[in-house]
């Protein structure tokens, strides 16, 4: 009778030690699943109904907080000049990434309605906004703008102006300063600076992990430490049990 005892000793513990395993492999899949939400999770899209009505006395918007107060007090000091003089009103918007399926120009142009929902209020108004995950810009410019700066000139402070200096780095204060520079020569009446000279580098390819890769890195290093643990321990665990029954 007492192999049958110790069998049935033996098989309650083996029964628990399962049990345990079970438990702990649901554990682990949820912070496994936890773990993954985190590192994939993106940031919070902006919507265009998370940008506040237009500020009085406002030029430059910066809700992606890429702009250090100095460009801002500089941006704003210049298109308040511009305006007074010529009527002419410039603003910058930054914002951090769009929702899903819109553009930065079908953004910009909602964007411009909006803030400037009759077609007098949008006549001598141009809009210039950036996505600064995707570095996408988008211009609108109103009817009375367009004679002073085409449309080839507002798309290329858009997509020149902006971006060039960018491609560099994020420059971003350099790079709206620059277009700022170029929208208050053309809307001012004199002649169109024109882009930066755009520099001719040689690409190397880095030997060194950049800050995204680095990040996915860590988090497959530790999902496979969670996936390893909840392997290995409850199995340690029973085989512990097994030899403590058998002794």
């Amino acid at each position: 009778m007492s192999w049958l005892l110790n069998l049935f000793s033996l098989l309650t513990r083996a029964k628990n030690a399962l049990q345990q395993v079970f438990q702990r492999l649901c554990l682990s899949a949820l912070l496994v699943l936890l773990v993954t939400q985190l590192v994939a999770l993106p940031a919070s899209a902006t919507s265009l109904y998370e940008i506040p009505d237009l500020p009085e006395n406002t030029w430059v918007l910066d809700q992606a907080d890429i702009l250090s107060r100095t460009t801002e007090g500089k941006l704003s000091t210049a298109f308040s000049e511009v305006a007074a003089k010529s009527g002419l009103e410039t603003r910058i918007v930054t914002i951090h990434r769009l929702d899903y399926e819109e553009t930065i120009q079908g953004f910009t142009d909602k964007l411009f309605k909006r803030w400037f929902p009759t077609a007098a209020d949008q006549a001598n108004q141009t809009l210039l906004v950036i996505d600064n995950v995707t570095n996408n810009t988008g211009i609108r410019t109103g009817e009375k703008v367009k004679p002073v700066m085409p449309d080839a000139i507002a798309t290329s402070v858009a997509q020149e102006s902006v971006l060039i200096p960018l491609k560099e780095g994020n420059k971003y204060n350099q790079a709206f300063l620059g277009a700022g520079d170029r929208l208050v020569a053309v809307l001012s009446g004199q002649a169109d600076p024109g882009p930066p000279e755009v520099k001719d580098t040689v690409m190397v390819e880095g030997t060194f992990a950049t800050p995204e890769k680095t990040k996915e890195s860590n988090a497959t290093v530790w999902v496979v430490g969670f996936l390893a643990a909840a392997t290995i321990i409850p199995m340690a665990t029973y085989y512990f049990y097994q030899y403590m029954g058998s002794r």
